[in-house]
């Protein structure tokens, strides 16, 4: 087991004393169900585990109705070894998606109160895209609006990365006073945060590919590993998705590569196929989405907060929610050309992504700001209480559009920017220059 933030999400949701079932989103294989389990193990005398995507029979034990003492009698009749005794057993639900009554189920658990219920859920998102019979079965259950607490998972993040490598807090916590400070990063722990860098873009952060790497150090084998989920999520899309739109949101997700790697990364449908248009992809593109496996970054009006206010709907760029399995879509040799620490190939697709990638796991919605007047800045946050502009540059990169923006505060209303690249930290007037790999320390809003 690895070392992951979710487990502070769970030890705040145990401590209340009112909590309700705990429902864990994510995309698949992200690490919901070991930490679920892990959790649940720990603190439960007892743990009643149930996958519905394995076990499909499971389903009987929520039939014909969700009274939890009916439920516990059929359980206890198929599976007579388990244990189950009120105030000190946790019910786990995995693949709750599967198993719609069981979701159903959760109002009565926690109106019921003797039971703890966790459950874990890959595809949770896309509900509005089942089956008619689907459609029904979750009719007949009904999503337990206010019973229940959801929260997000994501594949372990770019600290996360660390802790599994062998970096201490101590060492993290010297990276955030060189940034408070503005101070250099002292040159031995710079070559070994960027070499970590470089390695978290080829592995990323879905624990199998992660564990592959620790134990074998072999980049073959962990593209094998990444390359199978890359097909477990087409697989999901062919199982989960309406008939009509299978083919078509397979050959969105299959254009993100080409799509990052045109000068202007905007989505753009024709990429998808030639002629295609907005109204036959946008829903495919949006179940890709809902199920956490991209994330989208939207072009914004004016250089002003709100952010969210001023973004522009129709334009965007697609991003995939874990680095590394864009890198395993591109073709071989990609991962030695960023080991050797060429990250600016690819037409910055690969930077950019993991600046999306950080930014994304953090929590933070994705912007940018595009003109056609060729102003183009690759990420906006907030930052401080101020929209701060974000670039991603080599060394000698060009930062044109930043000091138009900086150099005109009564137009764009920026007074200060970040620059991230391969280089230490440092500051020249109003900018503000990082090395990448402390781009996860910007969590001040």
């Amino acid at each position: 087991m690895y070392r992951r933030k979710i487990e502070s999400i769970f030890q705040s949701w145990l401590a209340n004393p009112s909590h309700k079932p705990l429902v864990v989103k994510g995309v698949r294989q992200c690490g919901k169900t070991s930490s679920v389990v892990a959790f649940a193990s720990k603190h439960f005398k007892n743990v009643v585990y149930l996958d519905f995507r394995e076990h499909p029979d499971y389903k009987k034990f929520f039939t014909p109705n969700l009274e939890v003492d009916s439920i516990v009698m059929r359980l206890t009749a198929a599976m007579p070894d388990v244990e189950i005794e009120a105030r000190n057993t946790c019910f786990i639900f995995d693949e709750i998606q599967d198993c719609p009554r069981a979701r159903g189920s959760l109002k009565y658990f926690h109106l019921d109160g003797r039971y703890d219920v966790m459950c874990a859920g890959s595809l949770l998102g896309v509900n509005g895209y089942k089956t008619s019979r689907e459609k029904t079965e979750d009719d007949e259950a009904s999503i337990p609006v206010g019973f229940e607490e959801i929260v997000n998972m994501y594949p372990m993040d770019f600290e996360e990365w660390l802790w599994a490598n062998g970096i201490k807090d101590m060492d993290i916590e010297y990276l955030r006073k060189c940034l408070v400070n503005e101070t250099p990063v002292e040159e031995s722990l710079y070559d070994r945060f960027r070499n970590l860098l470089n390695q978290y873009i080829i592995v990323g952060g879905m624990p199998e590919v992660v564990t592959t790497f620790v134990e074998t150090r072999q980049v073959g084998k962990v593209l094998a590993v990444q390359r199978r989920i890359v097909d477990d999520y087409k697989s999901d899309m062919v199982k989960y998705a309406m008939p009509t739109d299978k083919s078509r949101i397979r050959e969105c997700f299959e254009s993100i590569p080409a799509q990052l790697s045109r000068e202007y990364k905007k989505f753009v449908y024709t990429v998808v196929r030639l002629g295609g248009r907005g109204r036959d992809y946008a829903g495919s593109l949006q179940w890709i989405e809902d199920a956490g496996i991209i994330r989208r970054c939207y072009n914004i009006m004016i250089t002003e907060l709100p952010l969210d206010g001023n973004r522009v709907q129709s334009e965007f760029k697609v991003y995939m929610a874990d680095i590394a399995l864009l890198v395993s879509m591109l073709e071989d040799g990609t991962q030695s050309s960023i080991l050797e620490g060429n990250l600016f190939t690819y037409k910055g697709a690969i930077i950019e992504n993991l600046v999306a990638d950080i930014f994304g796991k953090m929590g933070r919605k994705l912007y940018y700001y595009h003109k056609d007047g060729g102003v183009e800045l690759d990420f906006l946050i907030r930052y401080k209480g101020y929209c701060t502009p974000v670039e991603c540059k080599a060394v000698t990169g060009n930062a044109k559009s930043l000091r138009t923006v900086l150099n005109h505060p009564d137009k764009y209303h920026v007074a200060s920017a970040i620059k991230l690249g391969d280089y230490n930290v440092g500051r020249n007037g109003q900018l503000l220059t990082l090395p990448l790999f402390m781009a996860f320390l910007l969590t001040e809003v």
